[in-house]
């Protein structure tokens, strides 16, 4: 080993080879400056002297829950809960809706082409879906059914409680994708403008039991890691299964 004065020496020698080392080889593989950094702007609160509200404006549904009265659900196994039965109960109930001269009376005559059961044939209620949603470590069905002449959607989410079927959550709109992520059910549909979509959440909260709409964004058409493509009945995760 050499004594520590001369390892000193070898050192420094060595470190001025490999610097001359680099400066022989140009600046490749160096560090370069990435330009003049903008300068972070924090929020600005207007009209900081608005008085505090205690209610709201509007009443938009955040909660919206129903027991469906007359669906049998042997063994609180909601996949033994018949989704044709289901939207027929919905339809019965809302003859402003659906009844003659309704504008989804089309909806109502087209259920007769449901008895092979949900998203065969012509029926208009389309595949229904399974997954745990509430975190209860049972699954809650995931239902659609075309409101028809009109090109809508309307999308459902059934659980069971106290042994009753519980509606947790209703949305129906022109739906170009539905998806199921987490605790979440999470709808797509096309926008007025040009190039832009609208993406709503819906997350189950278990103090209301219920599904609450917690995200309403507009967004430009494919900044998401995947765009559904417009279909006929929901897309899922491979997770989620379907009957």
């Amino acid at each position: 080993m050499l004594p520590s004065p001369l390892r000193a020496a070898a050192t420094v020698a060595l470190l001025s080879a490999a610097l001359a080392a680099l400066a022989g080889c140009g600046d490749t593989g160096g560090l370069h400056g990435a330009g003049a950094t903008s300068t972070a702007i924090s929020p600005e609160r207007l009209w900081p002297s608005l008085p505090p509200v205690s209610s709201p404006a509007f009443v938009i549904g955040e909660v919206n829950t129903e027991v469906v009265k007359g669906v049998a659900v042997p063994g609180d196994d909601i996949r033994e809960a018949d989704p044709v039965a289901i939207v027929r109960k919905e339809i019965a109930a809302s003859p402003g809706d659906y009844g003659s001269g309704a504008p989804y009376h089309e909806t109502s005559r087209r259920m007769a082409d449901c008895g092979e059961g949900a998203g065969k044939g012509g029926c208009p209620v389309l595949q229904p879906y399974y997954r745990d949603l509430t975190g209860d470590g049972r699954e809650e069905l995931t239902l659609g059914f075309r409101q028809l002449p009109e090109k809508l959607t309307a999308v459902r989410v059934y659980t069971v409680d106290k042994h009753r079927l519980v509606k947790v959550m209703a949305w129906e709109d022109a739906v170009s994708g539905v998806e199921l992520a987490g605790r979440s059910v999470i709808i797509r549909s096309p926008s007025e403008v040009a190039g832009y979509e609208y993406r709503l959440q819906w997350t189950w909260d278990p103090q209301q039991k219920a599904m609450l709409l917690t995200h309403d964004e507009m967004l430009r058409s494919g900044s998401h890691t995947k765009t559904p493509r417009p279909s006929t009945s929901p897309s899922v995760s491979p997770s989620a299964s379907g009957r």
